[in-house]
């Protein structure tokens, strides 16, 4: 099913992303007769999630990382042997529609730069962690969890002395039995949700009985740590990381005022994910705010269509669910591409995509009692004056809130007085607490404020990368 688009040969489907979501809608869409190119920063299919997983699933090393993390051997496998095109390890930092219709996509790899076209393209990006800027974050030692997982899995690393972790929500309660099983010891856990999540949680309890599994799933990670004697302290309000040169010690605050100080060398923190938005912004599908969440989410049909025709986003990126979810949401959006691209009308469509939005919906049970159980605390969106919010420009909190003297600008207008958000993260590490230090300081709703406008290059390319698009490949 490939055309010509703009002068060069298009294939049907550009995916995003070898995830959960990504993988699963590569094997779909491939069984629905479309041509498929797969692009992923990544060496091998997994995503964050299942990292590494073919090399790792079978050894003993998966025993650590748990039931789940085996579950990604079989989406991977089914993946390669879907006969999709898959560019690993290539970094994409432009995607742009035709002059006409379909995509035109920008990628590099190992020096090179070349274009991809196609008909359709689904943005399976996944999440990334929230930035949690606190006084000390950038001293060497602190580390987000998901960073740390992230050695744990493709490397097999852990610290060799004993850690903190400070944060929210089931990756840190997940990380830390890892960590254990691994032999690693942990200092401290610091538990920053805030007083009050039960009550919170409570309306949304009988919905998420569905998913009572996940429930016990969590309470068992609590357990190994209470019989592993690690000690917990609840309700933290505030930490700063300390030392000379690098961590030393971690101090922290609960919200009834105890304070105290623990002695590490390496610090973890986590206060949720959010939806990896940034190309779906590049591209300028819309957006909405999403409460219960604290971060925007894209607007999307019943098939994960955004507001611009033929840009499918699935995954955590559509609003952070999980793993199973976002194999649904990908199996979804190959249906509904499929359908687009005229391989299935629109009845074999809907019969298609029932099963899965039924199971989709199981999946998501437990969604909204995670969301108020685990809300980042109030200070994760206001740090003090005198701490940095873009690392890669240097920029503090209280320079961002200089400029609301000025009158009430919004982010673009910060990046353009401060530089916050030019670096090359482009705004990854500090958008939503640039959004959230405005919002508070103009008295108005994050959602009014908005987010930077995101531009390419999405990721550095070099001269020598934009010279070798000259040498340009058609993948089909």
């Amino acid at each position: 099913m490939s055309r010509e688009l703009d002068g060069e040969l298009g294939i049907d489907l550009i995916i995003l992303g070898a995830g959960p979501a990504g993988m699963a809608a590569a094997v779909a869409a491939r069984k629905l007769g479309l041509s498929v190119t797969v692009i992923d920063e990544q060496p091998t299919p997994g995503g964050q999630i299942w990292r590494a997983v073919d090399t790792i699933a079978a050894t003993p090393h998966a025993d650590i990382l748990g039931v789940e993390y085996r579950k990604g051997a079989a989406a991977a496998d089914a993946f390669r042997a879907s006969g999709a095109v898959y560019e690993a390890g290539a970094q994409l930092w432009q995607i742009e529609p035709g002059s006409t219709s379909g995509f035109r996509a920008f990628v590099t790899r190992d020096g090179k730069a070349w274009t991809v076209t196609a008909r359709a393209v689904l943005l399976a990006t996944g999440a990334q962690e929230r930035p949690v800027p606190f006084p000390g974050w950038t001293l060497p030692g602190v580390l987000t969890v998901g960073a740390a997982q992230i050695l744990l899995k493709s490397a097999r690393q852990i610290p060799a002395k004993p850690v903190v972790i400070a944060g929210c929500g089931p990756l840190p309660l997940l990380y830390a039995t890892q960590l254990i099983a691994a032999g690693g010891q942990i200092a401290g856990f610091l538990d920053t949700s805030p007083p009050g999540r039960l009550g919170r949680a409570l309306p949304h309890l009988t919905r998420a009985l569905a998913k009572a599994s996940d429930l016990w799933k969590g309470l068992g990670w609590m357990q190994t740590l209470r019989r592993e004697g690690v000690p917990v302290i609840r309700h933290v309000a505030a930490i700063e990381a300390l030392g000379n040169g690098r961590v030393e010690r971690v101090y922290h605050r609960t919200h009834g005022g105890a304070e105290a100080m623990i002695a590490a060398e390496t610090v973890f923190v986590h206060e949720g994910i959010v939806p990896n938005v940034h190309v779906a912004m590049s591209l300028g599908c819309a957006m909405a705010w999403k409460e219960s969440q604290d971060c925007y989410v894209p607007v999307l049909d019943e098939f994960g269509e955004t507001s611009l025709p033929g840009a499918f986003i699935a995954g955590d990126g559509a609003g952070i669910a999980g793993a199973t979810a976002a194999g649904l949401r990908g199996e979804i959006a190959a249906i509904g591409i499929a359908a687009k691209l005229g391989a299935l009308d629109a009845a074999e469509a809907a019969a298609k995509a029932l099963p899965r939005r039924r199971q989709l919906e199981r999946e998501l049970a437990l969604r909204p009692l995670l969301d108020a159980m685990f809300r980042p605390r109030a200070q994760v969106f206001a740090p003090a004056d005198d701490t940095i919010v873009c690392r890669c420009e240097e920029v503090t909190a209280g320079t961002i809130r200089a400029q609301v003297k000025l009158g009430r600008p919004g982010p673009n207008q910060v990046k353009a007085f401060t530089r916050a958000g030019m670096g090359p993260c482009q705004g990854r590490q500090c958008g939503y607490t640039v959004t959230r230090v405005l919002a508070a300081a103009e008295g108005r709703p994050a959602a009014e404020v908005g987010f930077y406008r995101v531009r390419p290059p999405l990721k550095p390319v070099t001269l020598g990368e934009l010279a070798s698009l000259d040498t340009q490949r058609s993948l089909i």
